[in-house]
């Protein structure tokens, strides 16, 4: 089941990550700066699809461009978008419509939750905290995100798929 999508995040230098995302069709690959707090971003957007707000988008910064995922949330499945604008400090409030679609792709939100969780898990067990703010500068590692993602997940969920190390 996991092979139907993947995703990963790897802190690939100062100030700097590989987002990478995969599903059976296509796959994205993009360098994010640190100029937000990215994975915290992606964190929460994914825990919004379990609220009552069916879309969540956020972006991450290219430096200059702007990549913005747009996830619509359909009961347990999820339609995700990606769509690419040239320069972010003009495009960050233009509708979805005025960028390039990228990527899309449609999964179901437990599998989209895992490969996040599992992702972010990943980072953290790498890193630790400390090593994260080094290598990402500008933010903290987000703790609190990823364990109220991990928890939504399992709570709503019931992930029968196997799990990383736990996190405190």
């Amino acid at each position: 089941m996991t092979d139907d999508l993947q995703f990963s995040w790897e802190l690939s230098g100062s100030g700097w990550a590989r987002c990478h995302i995969k599903d059976r069709s296509a796959e994205r690959n993009d360098i994010v700066s640190y100029c937000t707090d990215a994975l915290a971003d992606l964190l929460h957007s994914v825990a919004g699809l379990y609220g009552p707000i069916p879309v969540q988008r956020f972006s991450f910064d290219l430096e200059p461009a702007e990549v913005r995922w747009v996830l619509r949330g359909r009961g347990a499945d999820v339609d995700m978008a990606i769509y690419r604008f040239p320069d972010m400090s003009a495009s960050f409030d233009a509708p979805d419509r005025e960028g390039t679609l990228v990527w899309s792709s449609a999964q179901p939100r437990d599998l989209l939750s895992h490969v996040v969780v599992e992702a972010a898990q990943a980072v953290l067990q790498i890193h630790g905290e400390d090593g994260y703010r080094t290598k990402w500068v500008q933010h903290s590692f987000p703790i609190a995100a990823l364990q109220h993602l991990r928890w939504l997940h399992f709570q709503h969920d019931r992930c029968q798929l196997q799990h990383g190390a736990a996190i405190s």
